[in-house]
């Protein structure tokens, strides 16, 4: 029984790349986007068995649709794609609810293999992945319904961070020094009661600020 899938990458030579792998298998790609938007729309035309997402988008990035897909189609099984190899991403997308994280230089039976656990309904996290984001999603502070008090700048340097980037990544996008990041970076962490970046975007996804 073929494995509909759709692709959802911003780079046509990833889409034609994912097609190609899966050629010749019960695998089957039945439709691709580029954009988060293009892929809900898609989602709501085509029966998918299983969402390749990548998680650098335009129009709302992977992440933001990861939430919006497992908000109305949750028993669709999303493995996230990615060049990086992310903590920060990594916990956002366990916090949300991935069957998995791949990263774009993977094996074709590793890719081959997630597909087909993720559409029998099984995660396909490494026991490395989870490892290394539980700390952050088992902090105590992170489960109390606690209002912080940020600032209107804090609160957009916490969006950009939550989104994986890094502070000279943040300076550029928000035009203000890479020191100035750096200042704000520790005021929110000390605000929010954690000790670092991956914890602070977890709180950040619980809290529905990104």
């Amino acid at each position: 029984m073929a494995i509909r899938v759709l692709v959802a990458d911003d780079h046509e030579v990833v889409r034609c790349g994912l097609r190609s792998l899966v050629t010749g298998t019960e695998i089957e790609v039945v439709a691709e986007a580029s954009s988060g938007e293009q892929t809900l729309r898609l989602i709501a035309e085509q029966k998918i068995d299983v969402l390749l997402l990548d998680i650098r988008m335009p129009d709302g990035d992977g992440l933001n649709t990861l939430g919006r897909v497992k908000l109305d189609y949750p028993e669709i099984p999303v493995l996230l794609l990615s060049t990086y190899d992310n903590p920060t991403y990594i916990a956002r997308a366990v916090a949300l609810g991935a069957a998995g994280y791949l990263l774009k230089g993977c094996d074709r039976e590793h890719l081959l293999e997630a597909i087909r656990k993720a559409a029998t309904g099984q995660d396909v996290w490494t026991r490395d992945e989870l490892r290394r984001v539980t700390g952050a999603l088992a902090t105590p502070r992170l489960n109390a319904d606690v209002e912080v008090p940020l600032t209107q700048r804090e609160s957009e340097v916490l969006r950009q961070l939550a989104l994986g980037l890094t502070n000279k990544e943040i300076a550029q996008a928000l035009s203000i020094s890479y020191e100035t990041v750096k200042e704000h970076v520790q005021h929110i962490l000390r605000k929010v009661g954690v000790s670092d970046r991956t914890q602070v975007a977890v709180w950040a996804v619980r809290k529905g600020l990104v």
